[in-house]
C-alpha cells in the first residue's frame, strides 16, 4: 500500500484488522533522525495497528529533521524554540485528523509513540487533545508544559493511558526531567506507567518488550 500525499511525509505498514475502522499507531521520530528510524519497530509492533512513521517538518543541515529548533547558544546554553514546537503540535493534530479521513481510523483508538523530541511533541498533543488519542508511548523524553495548549488542565484526561521510560544515565535528557512526569499525570488523573531502564538515550531491548506488552494489553 502506498502511502497517501498528506501534509506531513510518512512510512505507512497497513493493518491487518478486518474490522471498518482500524486502529492506528503514530510514531514521532527525534531531533536530527527521520521516519525510518521508528520505523525499524514497524514488524514488531501487533498487526491490527496501522503503523504511520511520520517525518519532522523542519529540516536539518547537513541531514536529518526536527519538530523544533534547539539553539546552542555560548551565553544561554541550550534552548528550545517552543514557538516552533507549538506550531508542530498543530500540524501534528491536522495530519492525525488527515490520516483517520483518509484511511478510516477508529478515532477512538489511537496511539502515538514518540522517542525524545518526538515523545515532547507526543506529550503536547494528547494533554492538550486527550479526546483524540488514546495511548501514549513516551520514550526518552519529558514534559514541556509550555509548549501545551492553553485551557489543557480543564479537559477531561481519563480516558488517556501513558506508559513513559527513561534510560537511568541519559545523557542527553536528564532523568529527573522525566521523573517530574509522574506527578503531573496523577494531578491530571491520567492512568499511567512509568520505567526506567540501565541505559542512555535509547531504547533497549527490555525497554521494548516492555512497552509492546503494554501496547498489547491497551489498543
Amino acid at each position: 500500500m502506498s502511502p497517501i500525499p498528506l501534509s506531513l511525509e510518512y512510512l505507512l505498514r497497513p493493518s491487518s484488522s478486518t474490522s471498518e475502522k482500524k486502529p492506528a499507531i503514530f510514531l514521532f521520530h527525534g531531533y536530527g533522525s527521520n521516519e525510518e528510524d521508528l520505523f525499524s519497530f514497524a514488524p514488531e509492533l501487533p498487526g491490527e495497528l496501522m503503523v504511520l512513521s511520520v517525518k519532522a517538518p523542519y529540516d536539518l543541515e547537513p541531514f536529518g529533521h526536527a519538530w523544533y529548533a534547539i539553539n546552542f547558544d555560548a551565553e544561554y546554553g541550550k534552548w528550545s524554540d517552543d514557538e516552533q514546537a507549538k506550531e508542530s503540535r498543530e500540524k501534528i493534530v491536522a495530519f492525525i485528523d488527515e490520516a483517520i479521513k483518509a484511511y478510516n481510523l477508529d478515532e477512538k483508538n489511537i496511539t502515538l509513540l514518540g522517542f525524545s523530541q518526538g515523545t515532547i511533541l507526543s506529550y503536547a498533543v494528547a494533554l492538550s487533545y486527550p479526546e483524540k488519542i488514546k495511548n501514549v508511548v513516551a520514550l526518552s523524553g519529558y514534559i514541556n508544559e509550555r509548549i501545551l495548549a492553553n485551557g489543557y488542565t480543564e479537559k477531561d484526561h481519563s480516558n488517556l493511558h501513558i506508559y513513559a521510560s527513561h534510560g537511568q544515565v541519559d545523557q542527553v535528557i536528564p532523568l529527573e526531567w522525566a521523573q517530574r512526569a509522574p506527578e503531573l499525570l496523577k494531578q491530571l488523573g491520567i492512568d499511567y506507567t512509568f520505567e526506567e531502564f540501565p541505559i542512555g538515550h535509547g531504547v533497549s531491548q527490555q525497554n521494548f518488550y516492555s512497552f509492546k506488552k503494554w501496547l498489547e494489553n491497551h489498543i
